[in-house]
């Protein structure tokens, strides 16, 4: 099994990037890191992602994680997640220091800082205007103590038709596991 982290800074396109990825590649599970945060917890909850998620899947087991309902502001009933050829975590910390020895691959969605955090805004709308104002400052915490961009394989940048895959920092380093067939610039559509 292949983990295949997409991060990037929240409003960046990671879950629309990840459904279309997970498509391409015949239906590869997705897990969404919103499910694994909580209010109280939106970076601290890398202990319960391993152990919940992460081991299960690396011993071939099915893993059995509760997501968390942001508007109920609790877990919800138990999913599961089955073992597959490539599992794609996406969200803001998916490429994090405590997960990145666990990824196949690490894509960054390329996109400022300030424009994606302007469309979350807007996705979200006034109902969401306080908690954005709380987030920013976390997420910026968050990314100054564990940054994942510099350590991204490839950069994932969206166009007005599909996405515009590039080398990234670290391209060349590392584990050289197969993703695709070719590893190269490609777009998806």
């Amino acid at each position: 099994m292949r983990l295949v982290g997409i991060d990037g800074h929240a409003g960046s396109g990671k879950s629309t990037f990840a459904g279309e990825l997970a498509a391409a590649l015949d239906g590869a599970p997705v897990l969404h890191l919103d499910d694994v945060a909580t209010h109280e917890e939106l970076f601290a909850w890398t202990e319960r992602l391993l152990r919940d998620v992460i081991e299960p899947l690396g011993r071939g087991e099915t893993a059995h994680y509760r997501p968390y309902d942001w508007g109920a502001r609790r877990f919800g009933p138990t999913r599961t997640l089955p073992p597959a050829p490539v599992v794609l975590i996406e969200g803001v910390g998916a490429g994090r220091r405590a997960l990145r020895p666990r990824l196949a691959r690490l894509l960054w969605m390329e996109l400022p800082h300030e424009e994606a955090w302007a469309r979350g805004r807007a996705r979200d709308g006034a109902e969401q205007k306080a908690f954005w104002t709380e987030w920013v400052e976390a997420e910026r915490q968050h990314f100054a103590r564990d940054p994942s961009r510099p350590f991204a394989d490839l950069l994932v940048r969206q166009g007005d038709k599909g996405y515009k895959v590039l080398p990234g920092p670290q391209r060349g380093h590392g584990t050289d596991q197969s993703l695709t067939h070719s590893d190269g610039p490609s777009a998806v559509r």
